[in-house]
């Protein structure tokens, strides 16, 4: 069996004195598992979390781990590394899709999205916010999507002050003001956007990566 795609690198970990077993994350399927075969001690051409290429992965069996052809065109990290604010960023958006995005099911537009949020980091000088939007984009792909435009639970658009955990759709001051305690605040933020991110974590029994806690 051979899926071939084009994707990026998120993860390689050792798995001999050779050899690394890594996660790309595809356009066309999403993440693939698979070996990188003497990537820990390759000179030229080395894989690095970051890289941006075509792969290919082999294997006999469909259940078997496979094995990676890696060919790297770009290393959309290198811009990332001269400031530490923007690698934790990359890190955590890339533990993220390796905690929370099953494998082998097509994410294309969280895809086009990532590979456009490494590339715009260097270049703005609201990282944050960037990385925000990306993260609510995240939620929606993985059915908590936020509803900003109006309140829950009167209609109104103005005095928007809360967001349902439940619900995700936003509350104005005099609905939610009985459940003060149990809403989170407007605006959005990073803060904001890692409750909803643990409760999804929490759903799935697996614990929020800590690259995305020391953001």
């Amino acid at each position: 069996m051979q899926i071939v795609s084009n994707g990026i690198l998120i993860s390689m970990y050792p798995f001999s004195e050779r050899d690394m077993v890594a996660r790309v994350f595809t356009k066309d399927v999403g993440v693939l598992v698979g070996m990188l075969r003497g990537a820990v001690v390759a000179k030229k051409n080395k894989p690095l979390v970051g890289q941006y290429g075509n792969v290919s992965w082999n294997a006999r069996l469909d259940s078997q781990l496979g094995v990676f052809h890696w060919e790297s065109e770009k290393n959309l990290s290198v811009p990332l590394m001269l400031k530490s604010d923007l690698l934790k960023i990359m890190n955590s958006a890339f533990a993220l899709i390796y905690t929370l995005i099953p494998e082998r099911e097509p994410y294309s537009n969280l895809y086009d999205r990532t590979l456009q949020l490494l590339q715009d980091l260097p270049n703005t000088d609201s990282q944050k916010d960037l990385y925000l939007k990306w993260e609510i984009g995240l939620l929606g792909d993985l059915g908590y999507a936020l509803d900003l435009t109006k309140c829950s639970g009167c209609g109104k658009t103005d005095d928007l002050f809360y967001i349902s955990p439940k619900t995700g759709r936003a509350v104005c001051a005099n609905c939610g003001a009985p459940y003060d305690d149990k809403l989170y605040k407007l605006p959005l933020s990073l803060a904001v956007s890692g409750q909803f991110l643990r409760n999804v974590c929490a759903m799935q029994g697996v614990d929020v990566p800590m690259a995305r806690k020391i953001l």
